[in-house]
């Protein structure tokens, strides 16, 4: 077994506290049928045949995360900002990107509005993480879950993402390589470091009753490590 190494805990006790906290609120708020269902991984197959990016693909990503996060598409309004290059950083062919999430929730007249950089639309894994993020922000303050002053609100919004199934997402465009046809570079993205998203994906690993979860593989090096680590501290029942 994976986890029979020294136990310890990847994280801080203060965010193992946290972590452990909300998740466990996920689940006294929205239920078990959530925290079970499959987990989402990164394949082809979940995309719109032939994805290419464009417009009508990620609409068809975004209705698509509607149904899984359960929330009604038509109880939201898509916007999309159109990708508009760097005509030097494309030259120089090499970016480096951070940023808390590359989209925006926000309410206005009534109606719930979701705002996301076509320039994700070329890595799908930051994408979907994008999306969910923001579709989180509705199930929790659109639906007046939590409070919108929450100084913790947008990491727990990311700690969602991991809850509805979407962490692999997460976790992985937490730190990406990416490569397009005009440059490659790195990319930041989410409030959660790697390792939180390794204990938080070994803590919602745990509640599912999963000690040894054949997708953890799809996850990226590091988060990896990480809910290795974590998983081995919960064996060793001190977490």
């Amino acid at each position: 077994m994976w986890w029979k190494k020294k136990a310890s805990c990847p994280v801080r006790s203060v965010e193992q506290l946290w972590i452990e906290e909300n998740l466990d609120w996920f689940v006294a708020e929205f239920g078990d049928e959530l925290l079970r269902r499959p987990v989402v991984v990164p394949e082809e197959s979940w995309f719109p045949a032939g994805y290419s990016g464009s417009e009508d693909d990620v609409r068809a990503v975004f209705r698509k995360l509607c149904d899984h996060v359960e929330v009604p598409a038509d109880r939201v309004r898509l916007d999309l900002e159109p990708d508009e290059p760097d005509e030097l950083v494309a030259n120089l062919g090499l970016n480096s990107e951070s940023s808390g999430a590359a989209g925006h929730w926000r309410q206005r007249d009534g109606a719930t509005i979701v705002t996301v950089d076509m320039k994700q639309a070329q890595r799908p894994v930051a994408l979907v993480a994008t999306m969910v993020h923001e579709l989180g922000h509705e199930r929790l303050l659109g639906e007046d879950r939590i409070d919108p002053d929450r100084r913790d609100g947008e990491p727990l919004t990311d700690l969602f993402t991991v809850f509805v199934g979407f962490g692999i997402f997460s976790a992985n465009a937490s730190f990406e390589f990416y490569r397009t046809h005009t440059h490659y570079g790195t990319s930041k993205l989410g409030y959660l470091t790697e390792a939180m998203y390794g204990y938080a994906l070994a803590r919602y690993a745990w509640l599912r009753g999963e000690t040894e979860p054949a997708w953890a593989e799809r996850l990226d090096t590091n988060p990896r490590e990480w809910m290795k680590q974590g998983l081995r501290f919960l064996e060793a029942g001190v977490g």
